[in-house]
């Protein structure tokens, strides 16, 4: 059963559809939109298209309710030219399957550079296996490159390294955190 797709100029897009690769779009698996809004930016109506659901495949997520999600996206939002999140929709349900996101930190050094730090990289699990989370990688380093960052990074678990490495990462330095008192008894640690 498929469903009648909302096309992008219809949406309430987080930034405009014209920074995302035609060609990465080309390469996106069957199962995916076939038209404009395969791999697109984030709307403002996913929140009803299980975006907080996928993003429970990395860790436990808490629903906020609409309205407060609704704030989160236009806050971020608010903040242009820094936050890129993408989403990949299944044609057969008009649910998103994948999301992702790179942020644009912009540096006092490197000639005033930017660095792109890709974030929240979450393919459900009914559609691992179809090069999504590649796809979502290709789009997100394009953006980060495109933007004039001089180079990309992410942080991901051991188990991970061999994929982020098939997508051109090369495994550098270390990843440190702490998490603050109050909220380490409220959000689960990676």
């Amino acid at each position: 059963m498929s469903f009648k797709l909302t096309p992008d100029n219809e949406l309430d897009l987080f930034f405009s559809a014209d920074l995302i690769s035609d060609q990465v779009k080309a390469q996106l698996h069957p199962d995916v939109h076939v038209g404009a809004s395969q791999l697109r930016p984030l709307a403002s109506t996913d929140y009803h298209r299980g975006h907080l659901a996928v993003l429970s495949v990395l860790t436990v997520v808490s629903d906020p309710g609409e309205s407060n999600w609704l704030a989160q996206f236009h806050s971020m939002r608010a903040a242009s030219k820094t936050y890129y999140p993408i989403v990949i929709v299944s044609k057969q349900t008009d649910q998103i399957v994948g999301v992702g996101c790179v942020f644009i930190e912009r540096k006092f050094l490197r000639g005033l550079g930017s660095v792109g730090h890709i974030e929240d990289i979450a393919v459900d699990k009914s559609q691992q296996g179809k090069k999504l989370g590649l796809r979502i990688i290709q789009t997100l380093t394009g953006i980060s490159e495109n933007s004039g960052c001089y180079k990309t990074i992410l942080n991901c678990s051991d188990e991970n390294i061999p994929f982020y490495e098939k997508c051109g990462f090369q495994k550098k330095e270390n990843e440190m955190a702490k998490y603050a008192p109050e909220r380490a008894q409220h959000s689960p640690r990676l």
